[in-house]
């Protein structure tokens, strides 16, 4: 989620997870907002896809975090795979890696506890950006020390082991093959396994288990940045090859849903298949925009956000941004009345995020990890 290594040669990266940010940095509470004020269909619709799947199923926002793992693995070929044409040690790489995997689950503890100290059984150790790290980390030690070919046995072995594992098991008095949130085997054994509590008591949306199949999502980014950045093929092509590669993903992975349910709280395989080929879309679709033909200016906006995503990201934890938004803009909100309040101070806090990033950005601050 740090700023890439890629942004002089892809500046659709950048641009791409600042999009995928900004539906998180305000953008979701505002039209939750909007939807509470108005009753609008569309508004009521728009919310509703900004809001997780109980289960199975999906939906808009469960693409947001996918997407940036997906893009970490993207960048990978550029950064990892630059410094292996250079000659670099693979020991030293590896120990890199490791670090900023581990820097992020660190990361990730204390966005969900904060700096306070607590009884151990209050301390919830998954979370968004350890899953970043973990998937991110395994999947550039297969980039690290297998071929392209092998990297792709890795991603088939990956999806279909964990198919199988949870196809022939299950948790303990529990039908085989059960996927409900008490009868799977990954809650289970991460309810055995994990110390602390789990975000839904029972179960973990970012377990320990479900890890190992978000690794074939970092893969499936790594072989979107190895086409990108080495394939010999015109640009002019290459956009819709991944977004040809995006649809075989959509088709399969909502084949497989028949079988395997496509599943965020799982990370099921068909569920890596299905956001992997939205992600290839959309990958495709602002490769062809920014990179090939050129129009960049648009995509300042979110291109600022992308550049600091993970400052952001932690920043929500520390700042008061609502706090910053009433001083700013409470005003606003008394002339559009308390029906909209919540709408105004919502759009308030995305301009007072963004004017930040801006002003981090002009200065060229990023925190990177």
């Amino acid at each position: 989620m740090s700023e890439s290594s890629t942004s002089q040669r892809l500046y659709s990266l950048d641009a791409l997870r600042g999009f995928d940010m900004f539906w998180i940095m305000g953008a979701e509470d505002f039209f939750h907002e909007l939807m509470l004020a108005t009753k609008h269909p569309a508004a009521i619709w728009i919310a509703t896809q900004l809001s997780h799947v109980d289960w199975n199923g999906f939906r808009f926002y469960d693409l947001i975090f996918p997407l940036f793992l997906f893009m970490s693995g993207v960048s990978t070929p550029y950064s990892v795979g630059r410094d292996l044409e250079k000659g670099s040690d693979k020991s030293k790489l590896l120990m890199r890696i490791i670090k900023r995997g581990l820097i992020l689950v660190l990361l990730g503890i204390i966005y969900n506890n904060g700096l306070h100290i607590k009884p151990l059984s209050e301390v919830r150790f998954p979370s968004v950006l350890g899953r970043i790290g973990i998937a991110y980390m395994f999947a550039c030690i297969i980039y690290l020390y297998a071929s392209q070919r092998f990297q792709y046995v890795w991603f088939a072995c990956i999806l279909i082991g964990y198919w199988l594992l949870l196809r022939f098991t299950s948790a303990p008095g529990f039908p085989t093959g059960d996927l409900t949130m008490e009868g799977n085997f990954a809650s289970w054994l991460d309810r055995t396994i994990l110390p602390g509590r789990l975000h839904r008591g029972i179960h973990d949306p970012e377990g320990l288990v479900s890890a190992l199949p978000a690794i074939g999502t970092g893969l499936l980014g790594i072989f979107a940045g190895n086409f990108l950045k080495n394939n010999p093929m015109d640009k002019m092509r290459k956009a819709p090859s991944l977004a040809i590669a995006g649809v075989v993903c959509l088709i399969i992975g909502g084949f497989w849903d028949l079988f395997f349910p496509i599943n965020k709280n799982l990370w099921t395989s068909s569920f890596v298949l299905y956001v992997g080929g939205c992600s290839l879309v959309l990958l495709s679709i602002f490769y062809y925009v920014i990179d090939v033909l050129g129009f960049r200016r648009w995509a300042f906006f979110f291109m600022v956000i992308g550049t600091n995503s993970i400052l952001i990201y932690m920043s929500s934890k520390f700042i008061n941004w609502y706090y910053t938004s009433k001083g700013f803009f409470q005003w606003i909100a008394d002339i559009a009345g308390e029906h909209y309040e919540g709408v105004v101070l919502m759009a308030g806090i995305i301009v007072v995020k963004w004017v930040f990033l801006w002003f981090m950005y002009r200065n060229k601050i990023f925190l990177r990890v």
